[in-house]
């Protein structure tokens, strides 16, 4: 049965982050795994990850089947700049000569070359971002509360329900400052028409009878 929780809060702050962090676990399955955002880069028929303001690099085996060499070789394929990465799984060592070690991926919640990355003030603390385009449109959640963005209008921060759903699904839903504002977020890949980037979640907002839809992916305060 879907449970909610309010978190009613009136301001969210801005944030301070750093990039690497380790998993709260809620199973075994998740023990001994770590969420790592860096810089992708691909070479001799492998994909390689330097975390972070880090200058070690890990070659990714991919474990859990999530096709992230399909993924990032078209994006680096399409794109300029260095491609970043925002991904989980487990350290191990390598037998390979010139690397620091394996990282056993299990899951994408990134892949992008535009955006901050690795300097996003905001990831520590939050818990989900989501985004679309045509009008452009963000909402980033937090402890603290939720803050609406809109191409041309002021930012603002509300307060919000979830709503827990079945399939790893959310609900977000916010009634204050004369707005009526819904989140829907779901497990699925999504890409950013405009930027091509890959992100882990379907996002959907309705904003006072308007329906926006976008990508998202979870902050790393959110162990899921």
């Amino acid at each position: 049965m879907p449970t909610s929780r309010p978190l009613l809060f009136a301001l969210l702050p801005l944030f301070a982050s750093c990039q690497v962090f380790e998993s709260q676990p809620g199973d075994a399955g998740s023990a001994e795994q770590t969420r790592l955002q860096g810089e992708l880069s691909q070479a001799d028929g492998q994909l390689l990850l330097r975390p972070c303001q880090e200058q070690r690099r890990f070659v990714i085996e991919d474990a859990g089947a999530t096709d992230i060499m399909a993924e990032a070789t078209e994006l680096l394929a399409g794109g300029s700049g260095p491609l970043f990465a925002d991904v989980r799984g487990s350290l191990a060592a390598s037998q390979q000569n010139g690397v620091d070690g394996q990282l056993n991926l299990a899951r994408i919640y990134r892949l992008q070359h535009e955006g901050r990355g690795c300097d996003d003030p905001n990831f520590k603390r939050s818990t989900l971002h989501a985004s679309g385009q045509e009008p452009g449109w963000s909402v980033t959640v937090g402890a603290g509360g939720l803050m609406l963005e809109r191409q041309g209008q002021a930012a603002q921060a509300l307060p919000f329900l979830e709503e827990r759903l079945p399939e790893g699904r959310l609900n977000l839903t916010s009634e204050a400052n004369g707005q009526r504002l819904e989140l829907w977020v779901a497990p699925q890949r999504c890409v950013d028409p405009m930027s091509g980037a890959v992100q882990h979640l379907a996002a959907e907002l309705r904003l006072n009878g308007e329906v926006l839809r976008g990508c998202g992916y979870y902050g790393g305060a959110r162990s899921d």
